[in-house]
């Protein structure tokens, strides 16, 4: 192994070159058996990817044939009315809290089911890329590691760059992120469960144009508070500020209407919560927006989205895991298509006929493979048509 070391004058680029002698065979062997045994792990996973997939499927649509069979919508949202009790209740109406949500160090106070505060630092970020190539019998590997500065939401652990010197971050921020939530949320007399609440998840950025500098040592620039001494010319350590929030609860001539969503729950006195099916599955919609009993088509729609996504998924790691499993045998091939050639060079004394000699185990080995993984594929298509 030998290494050499060279670097920019401005030090946020260096390059690092390592060289090693090629791998011989038993290392190959080696490397490819341990491939084999994640792509059989990867493979034996595909398959109960694609099974629980097809149960998930059926059990979802299931689910919502049975609660579009069920569903009652109630005359109106401000009462209660006694005879839907326990029943699945379609409801549409603006989000109401009953307080508003506040950050008192940064001056920001609005009605919303959820306000979140996005906090990031100024970091050195490292990049890393690398190039390999065989020379004189010997694999070198050019690694290029370059350093920039950019905000980021994450502490960057400048301890594990090639070069800490020079690009040394912070290990901690001195303002965390945080989402504060609305403890009730309603929609006229009905409140709002925990899972529909979580369901609430449609951010917008908040505009903080109106808002003064809450601290001598903090400046506003656009939607940002900066904790900085120059905004324009930030230093790694300095952080930045934004606000969004979720669910904007009455009129805000600022902001807008309020939020209308449409919920699919169990009416339980004046609470919506979860409803629990014959199969003992429980169903609890929540759509951003105004939707009548289209809902359940939206619903059945995503469903057939998000199973053909991970059916496709399946597929992909199958034919990954195969394509691991079957990778030793270009080793096996290759080694043994060589010893092939090199023995017949030294019976006829020509080298003319190593080259396809060489390569008929390997045209073999490649036919044997694309029929293995023909044939996979074809048998999970009947399956999947059955």
């Amino acid at each position: 192994w030998a290494a050499s070391y060279s670097s920019s004058s401005n030090r946020k680029e260096h390059v690092r070159i390592t060289t090693k002698p090629q791998p011989g065979f038993l290392e190959r062997l080696s490397e490819t058996s341990g491939g084999m045994f994640v792509g059989l792990m990867t493979f034996l996973l595909s398959f109960y990817l694609i099974f629980m997939n097809e149960g998930r499927a059926l059990k979802t649509a299931t689910l919502l044939a049975e609660g579009l069979s069920l569903v009652v919508s109630p005359e109106s949202i401000h009462s209660v009315a006694p005879e839907n009790e326990g029943k699945l209740v379609h409801i549409i109406g603006a989000l109401r809290t009953s307080k508003l949500l506040s950050d008192p160090n940064y001056g920001v106070h609005l009605p919303a089911v959820k306000l979140r505060r996005h906090v990031e630092m100024y970091q050195w970020v490292e990049t890393e890329e690398s190039r390999e190539h065989t020379e004189d019998g010997q694999v070198k590997t050019e690694t290029r590691y370059s350093y920039n500065t950019e905000w980021r939401s994450e502490i960057i652990n400048s301890r594990n760059f090639d070069r800490e010197i020079g690009h040394k971050n912070p290990s901690a921020m001195a303002v965390e992120s945080f989402t504060a939530t609305a403890p009730f949320v309603q929609i006229g007399r009905f409140f709002l469960s925990a899972g529909l609440i979580d369901k609430i998840d449609n951010f917008k950025p908040l505009s903080l144009s109106k808002l003064e500098d809450p601290h001598v040592d903090i400046v506003r620039r656009g939607d940002y508070f900066y904790h900085s001494e120059n905004p324009k010319y930030p230093e790694v350590g300095d952080l930045r500020i934004s606000f969004s929030y979720a669910g904007l609860s009455g009129d805000d001539p600022d902001l807008g209407p309020a939020h209308v969503v449409t919920v699919i729950a169990r009416q339980r006195g004046d609470q919506l919560v979860p409803y629990s099916t014959k199969s003992g599955d429980s169903l609890l919609l929540l759509h951003h927006g105004d939707f009548s009993a289209e809902v359940f088509h939206r619903e059945q729609k995503s469903n057939s989205l998000k199973t053909w996504g991970l059916r496709a998924a399946g597929w992909v790691a199958m034919f990954t895991g195969l394509n691991l499993m079957t990778r030793i045998l270009y080793t096996l091939v290759v080694k043994i298509g060589f010893n092939f050639a090199s023995c017949s060079e030294a019976v006829d004394g020509k080298s003319v006929h190593s080259a396809p000699t060489a390569q008929v185990p390997l045209l073999t080995c490649c036919r044997i493979r694309s029929c293995f993984l023909f044939e996979v594929a074809a048998t999970t298509k009947r399956y999947l048509e059955k």
